[in-house]
């Protein structure tokens, strides 16, 4: 069924006028807005980060048993490829896509720039995440080489009538073996000792 066309009963306000100038002055300036705050993110978000690498921990991981070490390995490589992803994302929504559109794909300059506008400002959340998730990995590799347990090296094992003793050799002196155990600094007489052998840790 089809109905005449007929004209508008309620003409424009000036309040109507003035709210479709302004809704055009957001779609002309969106895209030019999206670029500069992307901009700002990603100068901010990239000088926190060469700040935040100025922190160290540990200057040898190898100092690191040996599973720690792997976990700092681990967070470190995670952290670089999160922080390239971002870093890419965060130049995404600076600069725009490297790529030309071909001449028959081309839209009405409003249109393209309003989707354009739309695809930066995705790029932007997720390159903020990303970069967020990196600092957050860089921190979690520097505490684990602050906290992480040192690797040790190889335990002594001395089995005497009294017992059997193993830890880490302090010292030998005077024909007696002092060792560094789990309860404490232990005094070995090495005349009495019926086995004497090295091993990778204590039982």
């Amino acid at each position: 069924m089809s109905r005449p066309l007929s004209a508008d009963p309620s003409p424009a306000t000036p309040a109507d006028l003035r709210l479709a100038q302004e809704r055009d002055r957001l779609l002309r300036t969106e895209l030019p807005r999206v670029r500069e705050a992307a901009t700002a993110w990603r100068n901010g978000l990239l000088a926190a980060l060469v700040a935040f690498s100025l922190i160290r921990g540990r200057s040898d991981v190898g100092q690191l048993a040996e599973r720690w070490a792997v976990v700092v390995g681990v967070l470190l490589a995670a952290a670089l490829l999160t922080g390239a992803a971002g870093a890419l994302l965060l130049l995404r929504a600076a600069h725009g896509r490297p790529a030309v559109t071909s001449a028959n794909e081309l839209l009405p300059p409003s249109v393209g720039d309003h989707i354009e506008a739309l695809d930066s400002a995705q790029a932007l959340r997720r390159g903020i995440s990303l970069t967020l998730g990196c600092a957050l990995l860089l921190l979690s590799a520097v505490a684990t080489t602050w906290y992480g347990p040192e690797r040790t090296g190889p335990m002594t094992q001395v089995t005497t009538p009294v017992g059997t003793f193993c830890g880490s050799t302090v010292r030998i002196a005077h024909g007696t073996l002092v060792l560094k155990t789990a309860a404490g600094e232990v005094t070995v007489d090495l005349a009495r000792a019926s086995s004497l052998r090295a091993s990778s840790a204590c039982p």
